[in-house]
């Protein structure tokens, strides 16, 4: 059985379901009809966070250009380009047994490529969900609606996944952000350029 998430509620992961190592996080969403002719291109990123909360390098920021990081613990599985059909429109796989040691968190975001030229943001955006699947028996664990709360931004947090002692935890998250890529970059530490 699934469980349904609210904005800001957190989750154990890894204690209440034994053996859980390795998660697809699926994100999806659609576009509203009015989109001014242009498709949408919205990006999943993950951003590893050291104790500070802060990303320290290239390793610590996967997404299409950088699919893998984490030393090998976390990837990106493609650029969807459209966000057309159902289901998953890109999807983060995550093993927990190889994340790093120094990494505290990590943050799931998506973006709108392009937003400027485009005049696109997250009001245009509807039926955006995060969702964790055990990547062993493909069982979703927990699904995350993010709703209709966005006007202008160009970035959203969706989640993040936590440690706690030896375990780790999911929280929904739903903050966004204006200035797309790069305000998420600064927000956590690095450099967009």
């Amino acid at each position: 059985m699934t469980i349904s998430l609210s904005k800001g509620q957190r989750i154990d992961l890894t204690k209440t379901n034994p053996g859980l190592t390795k998660v697809v996080v699926g994100l999806g969403w659609d576009t509203n009809k009015y989109s001014g002719g242009k498709d949408f291109d919205l990006d999943a990123s993950a951003f590893l966070l050291h104790e500070d909360g802060k990303a320290k390098g290239e390793d610590d920021f996967v997404f299409y250009n950088n699919p893998s990081g984490g030393t090998g613990s976390v990837t990106h599985t493609g650029d969807n380009r459209t966000g057309e059909g159902d289901g998953d429109d890109e999807q983060i796989l995550v093993d927990f047994s190889l994340v790093p040691a120094n990494i505290q968190r990590i943050g799931i975001t998506v973006t709108i490529y392009d937003y400027e030229t485009r005049v696109q943001n997250f009001g245009q955006v509807s039926n955006a969900f995060v969702r964790v699947v055990d990547a062993s028996s493909d069982r979703e664990i927990l699904r995350f609606d993010l709703g209709e709360d966005f006007s202008t931004e160009t970035a959203v947090v969706f989640c993040e996944f936590y440690r706690h002692g030896a375990d780790w935890k999911f929280q929904a998250i739903g903050s966004g952000f204006a200035g797309g890529l790069s305000a998420l970059c600064k927000n956590y530490g690095l450099d967009a350029q």
